[in-house]
């Protein structure tokens, strides 16, 4: 990522219909926009789904995606979430190697960050952890040099702080 880059969360409230999120991931690729992280899945409301989607880039280009997405015709709303008004996590599931004399250490650190244990065999600990991506990093940081046998990550989700839901975010406000 290159110094004028920056990380935005974008909420995408689309019909739930088969075939909605590849156009969206679509558009993405046709217009060459890289998508670093993508999560989705059904809303409070069955007849919507919530795409979040983390893409890097400046302003400008980001303020096309949006444009471009809220064209597609099943898109109800894309809102860009700030990072100080919302609330952004990710689930992480990581296997850690670990030799006899390592594994307290690894389950000292899996304590300090709140990351649960959910599999131990003689030389693995798998672990699942939660949080900010700042969290996250840090913790994947301090398990790198036990060596990190495998790795599956949800991709960020997100909401807004406060009352507000996405279904309830004007056009006039989406634009602010």
């Amino acid at each position: 990522m290159n110094t004028k880059e920056k990380r935005y969360t974008l909420a995408i409230l689309v019909n739930n219909h088969p075939g909605v999120l590849m156009r969206v991931v679509s558009l993405f690729s046709r217009r060459g926009y890289n998508i670093d992280s993508l999560s989705v899945g059904e809303t409070e409301n069955e007849a919507f789904s919530r795409i979040t989607i983390v893409v890097s880039g400046d302003r400008p280009v980001v303020e096309q995606i949006k444009k471009q997405v809220g064209k597609l015709y099943d898109v109800q709303r894309v809102y860009e979430m700030a990072g100080e008004k919302s609330l952004q996590r990710e689930l992480v599931m990581v296997k850690v190697s670990t030799e006899h004399d390592d594994r307290s250490q690894v389950i000292e650190l899996a304590e300090i960050f709140k990351a649960k244990i959910n599999d131990v065999t003689s030389s693995t600990i798998t672990l699942e952890i939660t949080g900010s991506l700042d969290k996250i990093q840090s913790f994947l940081d301090l398990m790198a040099p036990f060596g990190i046998v495998e790795m599956a990550r949800t991709g960020i989700t997100a909401l807004e702080r406060g009352a507000r839901a996405l279904s309830s975010i004007s056009f006039s406000e989406d634009e602010a």
